[in-house]
């Protein structure tokens, strides 16, 4: 794949990943995440396999939601931003997670690496996880 012209963003991986019902999981994430893609969440590493499943389950968790950003920056290789999670749970429940994101890309445009923190704005003491949860 080659798409230096074209780059992710966290809206339309999280749309693609989360919010699209019936896009295949590997689909949505070779569209923005490379083969050698990892991840950090408060901390805690994860490969893109554990990436993967942490996003299946969520698909078993999340019925529908909205991303906003609130700030976003690009330059060279880096991208970095602030967004706001709300997810509306299977269960009827809501979750709004503020998430602070700082990224490198791949040379195709596809996230290579995300370091990411979490804060639980709203949601059951349960849901605090629910950004690494697998």
């Amino acid at each position: 794949m080659t798409r230096t012209d074209i780059r992710t963003d966290i809206r339309a991986a999280l749309t693609d990943l989360l919010l699209t019902p019936g896009l295949d999981l590997d689909e949505a994430a070779d569209r923005h995440f490379a083969p050698d893609y990892r991840q950090r969440t408060d901390g805690d590493w994860a490969d893109r396999t554990e990436f993967l499943a942490h996003i299946a389950h969520l698909r078993t968790v999340v019925a529908g939601g909205s991303v906003e950003v609130h700030d976003e920056l690009s330059s060279g290789d880096r991208y970095a931003d602030r967004h706001t999670m709300e997810i509306v749970k299977t269960d009827g429940s809501t979750v709004r997670i503020e998430v602070y994101v700082f990224a490198e890309f791949a040379p195709d445009g596809r996230f290579r690496r995300i370091e990411e923190t979490t804060l639980m704005l709203q949601g059951a003491e349960a849901d605090r996880n629910l950004g690494s949860a697998r």
